[in-house]
């Protein structure tokens, strides 16, 4: 029958009993797939993480302009992962680092949540941000 129309005879569940097979253009059906699975990958969000380094003993201006980078980063819907690095003896005084991060994502609560709080790994310390989700109207 499949040859008499000109189509393909596609085994659509071989494991069933009996085995059930449909008549169709195979290379149709092909392309039909690939163009749902393209349609899929426009409407994905790829979110990067996007890193802005801090140091426990940072002046206010370097604050500031690491707190727009943070911002910018967060404008544009990627994450923001906040580090600090304890060189040599600051690592005895994490409460200074961790100051620095509360005061960053105080500084940022306005257009970002808190994903992980501050921890430490190793000599540094993180901090992550995600971007607050956009109500649509």
């Amino acid at each position: 029958m499949a040859e008499r129309a000109n189509l393909d005879l596609v085994l659509v569940s071989p494991n069933a009993k009996p085995p059930v097979a449909k008549i169709m253009d195979y290379g149709k059906y092909r392309f039909e797939l690939q163009k749902k699975d393209r349609e899929a990958r426009k409407k994905q969000k790829v979110v990067n993480i996007k890193e802005v380094r801090l140091s426990p003993g940072i002046g206010e201006n370097d604050f500031n302009t690491k707190l727009n980078n943070a911002r910018k980063f967060l404008g544009k819907g990627d994450k923001v992962k906040v580090s600090i690095r304890f060189r040599g003896r600051a690592i005895t005084h994490k409460e200074v680092g961790r100051k620095v991060l509360e005061d960053l994502a105080e500084q940022t609560a306005d257009i970002a949540t808190v994903e992980s709080h501050p921890r430490m790994d190793g000599r540094s310390m993180f901090l992550m941000l995600a971007p607050k989700a956009e109500k649509k109207a």
